[in-house]
C-alpha cells in the first residue's frame, strides 16, 4: 500500500500547487466541452455534405491561423500577463461556440458558416494555445515542470474520454446544436479559475520588454538546441499525417463499420482511455526523455498499423487504446522536452513554435488525409499515418544515437536529455 501511495505522490506531485489545482479544475470542465464540439463538428459537416474531402478542409481551416500567426503569438505570450490574456481568449472562444450552436439550433447553419467560424476560432486559438501551454510552468516550481506538463496532457485526455460520450448522447437525443452550447458554457469554468488564482504565487519570468527581432530570436534558440529541434521537427511530420486521424475516424465509423454517432464517439473515447494512460505514465517521470520520445513514436506507428487492419468494430476499439496511449506518450515527451529546455523568458516563443508544428501542420495534412480517405478508403488514410510515425521514429532514433555517441566522445559533456 505504501508503494502505491508513493507512486501516486510522484505521479500527482505538482498538484500541491493551489493555483495549478484551480487551473486544472477549470480546464477539465472546459476541455470536456471542447471535445464535445470536436466530435460534433465533423459529424455535422458529414450530415450536411457527406464528403470526406470537404470534411478534411473544414477541419483544416481552423488551424491555418495557427500556422500563420503562431510565431508572433509566442512573442505576445512572452510580452504580456498570461493570466489576463487567457481570460480574453477564453471569452472569445466561448462566444464562437455560442454562435455555432445558435446557428445550428435555428437550422440555418451551412458549411460556409462553419468554415468562417472555424477560421475565427483558429485566430483566437493561435494566441490561446502558446499562452495556455507556457502558463502551466508559471504555476509550479521548476522541478515540477515535467509533472505539471504531463498532468496537463492528462486533463486533456480525461476530457477526451468524457467529451465524446456526452457528444454521442447529445447528438442522438437533444440534437447536435446543443453540443456547441455545452462547449460555450464550459469556458466559464476556466475564467472563474483564473480569477481566483493567487497572483503572488505565480513563477513566471515577468513580461518581456518590447524589442526588435524577438520572433527571430525564438527561431534561432529552437534551432540551436538539438533536442528542441528534433522534438519540433518530429511533431511536425507526425502531426501532418498521423495525428490527423480525427479526420479518418468519422469516415471509418460511418463507411467501414457502418455505425452511428454512439460508435463514432466510442472510437474517440477509446483513444482517450489510451491517451490518459500515456499522460499519467509520462507524469510519473522526473524529466523528459529523448529515447522514450523516439521509441514511443515508433510504437505509435505500429499501433496505428494495427488499428488500420482491425477487421471488426470491437477489435478497432481495442486497437485504438494503445494507439492513443503511445501517441500521447510521444507528444508528452516532445512537449516536456521543449518546455524543460527553454528558459522562462523565451518559453512563450518556443512553445508557440511547438504549437505551430503540432497544430499548424493540420492545414497541410488534414486535406490530404481527408482526400485519400474519401477516394481510397479510411483504412488507407489511417495507414499513411502509421507509416509516417514509424519512419519518423526510426530516423529520429538513428539521429539521437549519433548525438549520444558524439557526447560520449566529447571532452566536455553536452547538455542533452536522452
Amino acid at each position: 500500500m505504501s508503494a502505491v501511495r508513493g507512486v501516486a505522490r510522484r505521479t500527482f506531485s505538482s498538484l500541491h500547487s493551489r493555483n495549478l489545482r484551480w487551473y486544472f479544475g477549470g480546464l477539465t470542465v472546459s476541455q470536456v466541452g471542447s471535445w464535445v464540439q470536436l466530435v460534433a463538428t465533423p459529424w455535422l459537416v458529414l450530415h450536411l455534405t457527406g464528403n470526406g474531402a470537404i470534411l478534411g478542409i473544414t477541419y483544416a481551416v481552423q488551424f491555418v491561423p495557427i500556422l500563420l500567426l503562431g510565431a508572433f503569438a509566442g512573442v505576445v505570450a512572452d510580452r504580456y500577463d498570461k493570466r489576463r490574456l487567457l481570460i480574453i481568449t477564453t471569452t472569445l472562444l466561448g462566444l464562437n461556440a455560442s454562435a455555432l450552436g445558435i446557428l445550428t439550433l435555428l437550422h440555418v447553419i451551412t458549411v460556409g458558416m462553419i468554415i468562417v467560424l472555424s477560421i475565427l476560432l483558429g485566430v483566437v486559438a493561435a494566441f490561446d494555445n502558446p499562452i495556455r501551454r507556457s502558463f502551466v510552468p508559471d504555476l509550479v516550481e521548476p522541478d515540477e515542470l515535467t509533472n505539471a506538463v504531463s498532468l496537463n496532457n492528462a486533463v486533456f485526455t480525461m476530457a477526451r474520454i468524457v467529451g465524446p460520450s456526452i457528444a454521442g448522447v447529445c447528438i442522438a437525443t437533444i440534437g447536435i446544436g446543443w453540443c456547441f452550447i455545452v462547449n460555450a458554457v464550459s469556458f466559464a469554468a476556466v475564467i472563474i479559475a483564473l480569477q481566483v488564482m493567487r497572483i503572488d504565487q505565480l513563477h513566471g519570468a515577468g513580461p518581456l520588454a518590447r524589442a526588435k527581432g524577438q520572433v527571430r530570436d525564438g527561431f534561432a534558440y529552437a534551432w540551436r538546441d538539438r533536442m528542441i529541434r528534433l522534438s519540433i521537427l518530429s511533431i511536425f511530420v507526425i502531426g501532418v499525417l498521423s495525428f490527423n486521424y480525427q479526420v479518418v475516424l468519422p469516415l471509418l465509423a460511418k463507411r467501414t463499420f457502418h455505425t452511428g454517432p454512439s460508435g463514432y464517439a466510442l472510437m474517440f473515447a477509446a483513444t482517450g482511455v489510451g491517451s490518459l494512460a500515456g499522460a499519467l505514465f509520462s507524469a510519473h517521470r522526473a524529466e523528459a526523455s529523448g529515447r522514450l520520445m523516439v521509441r514511443s513514436a515508433i510504437a505509435f506507428g505500429v499501433a496505428m498499423g494495427l488499428a488500420t487492419v482491425a477487421p471488426t468494430i470491437g477489435l478497432e476499439y481495442l486497437a485504438l487504446v494503445p494507439m492513443g496511449m503511445l501517441g500521447m506518450l510521444f507528444f508528452s515527451m516532445a512537449n516536456a522536452t521543449v518546455q524543460e529546455r527553454a528558459v522562462p523568458e523565451i518559453r512563450g516563443r518556443i512553445t508557440a513554435l511547438f504549437s505551430v508544428a503540432f497544430l499548424g501542420s493540420t492545414p497541410i495534412g488534414s486535406p490530404i488525409v481527408g482526400a485519400v480517405s474519401q477516394s481510397l478508403g479510411p483504412r488507407v488514410g489511417l495507414g499513411i499515418g502509421a507509416v509516417a510515425a514509424l519512419v519518423t521514429g526510426l530516423v529520429s532514433l538513428v539521429v539521437l544515437r549519433r548525438w549520444i555517441r558524439e557526447r560520449r566522445r566529447a571532452v566536455a559533456p553536452v547538455r542533452l536529455s536522452a
